[in-house]
């Protein structure tokens, strides 16, 4: 538990690690190789790689990978895998297939402290932050799965949706991101990389200090009093606040911001609803992404009916703005958006 995990280090930061400690600068891009193209965790299994340098990495870094302990497959195809730490804690992450990519949700915390009314991680509150090892090992760890249990499936795009908030844990998911990013390891492009906050002011505001990746924001209502009662954040960070923190955001050329609006009925789906949202966004830097309510055990939220549901795209669409409906995957093994929560917790020790 003591030693660096070596899914924390950026390929420069592991050259200058082995240059410290004699070893060949170059080693580090075979290492790479071996860990994050080949998928091969095991330093004795390295065969174009030197013996001593092996053998030395095995007894002064942490090669573990978080543990895959409970997975569960829904009827449209959506995967939700139970990931164990070493210290017995544990998150949910879901790999979500489409026709062209598969999608995985990555937890950032065990828990999440944000309180969010609508969503299911809230109810456990946040235990603590996941390190960057054991977010580049959710990745990982499922895409050895897929290696040895598919026909060949691999992860395409990663989300920065699951369990906890992002921005929450900003050092070590910067650190992992840049690790996604690395050519010469996972490779992943910044489009296919989206960050997702509920609204943390200060920490949006040094967004221009993260790698530049896709941008979600959790909006989920136009006023304040109704965002405050799903989201109490609201009650510190208002509207007024968030949107002028997104204005700092740097966006390059042609990308927009995504902002999520979840759907309750009878609370944010009506027309005054949309009046709010089309004077509060910036249409041409934006794009809405309407997430009709997943339901889960305990929740007094209800799902708005599917007429009314199109009717408030349709209505965004007509006004000029880029608005679409999110497909529910995965909500049979509650693992769409807001339903995601550690279930097995009674006995720690026995997932690892």
């Amino acid at each position: 538990m003591n030693k660096q995990s070596i899914f924390s280090f950026t390929l420069e930061e592991l050259r200058n690690y082995l240059v410290e400690h004699g070893f060949a600068k170059f080693a580090a891009d075979q290492v790479y190789d071996w860990i994050y193209r080949k998928f091969v965790f095991v330093p004795t299994e390295w065969s174009n790689c030197s013996k001593k340098m092996c053998v030395y990495l095995g007894e002064n870094l942490d090669f573990s990978l978080p543990k895959i302990v409970w997975n569960g497959l829904s009827e449209d195809g959506t995967r939700k895998f139970l990931v164990a730490m070493q210290d017995g804690n544990s998150v949910e992450t879901v790999a979500i297939a489409s026709k062209s990519r598969l999608t995985l949700c990555v937890s950032s915390q065990v828990g999440c402290a944000i309180g969010c009314t609508f969503c299911h991680t809230a109810t456990q509150g946040l235990t603590r932050s996941l390190t960057t090892g054991e977010v580049v090992g959710q990745f990982l760890s499922v895409s050895q799965w897929l290696k040895e249990n598919t026909d060949g499936d691999s992860l395409t795009n990663i989300v920065y949706m699951g369990q906890g908030e992002p921005l929450n844990n900003f050092e070590n998911m910067k650190q992992a991101t840049l690790l996604f990013l690395e050519p010469k390891g996972i490779g992943l492009g910044q489009r296919r990389i989206t960050l997702s906050t509920s609204g943390l002011v200060p920490q949006i505001e040094k967004l221009a200090e993260f790698p530049p990746v896709n941008i979600a924001i959790s909006l989920h209502a136009a006023h304040d009093h109704v965002r405050s009662e799903l989201m109490p954040i609201n009650k510190i960070y208002d509207l007024k606040r968030l949107f002028k923190a997104i204005k700092t955001i740097p966006l390059k050329s042609y990308r927009r911001i995504t902002y999520e609006y979840l759907l309750i009925d009878e609370l944010n789906n009506n027309l005054e609803d949309i009046d709010a949202l089309c004077k509060l966004i910036n249409q041409k830097e934006s794009k809405i992404n309407l997430i009709p309510f997943n339901e889960y055990p305990g929740s007094d939220f209800k799902r708005p009916r599917k007429d009314n549901i199109i009717w408030f795209n349709n209505e965004l669409n007509r006004r000029g703005f880029t608005s679409t409906i999110r497909a529910s995957k995965g909500s049979d093994i509650l693992a769409a958006c807001g339903q995601l929560k550690t279930h097995v917790e009674k006995d720690k020790t026995n997932l690892w």
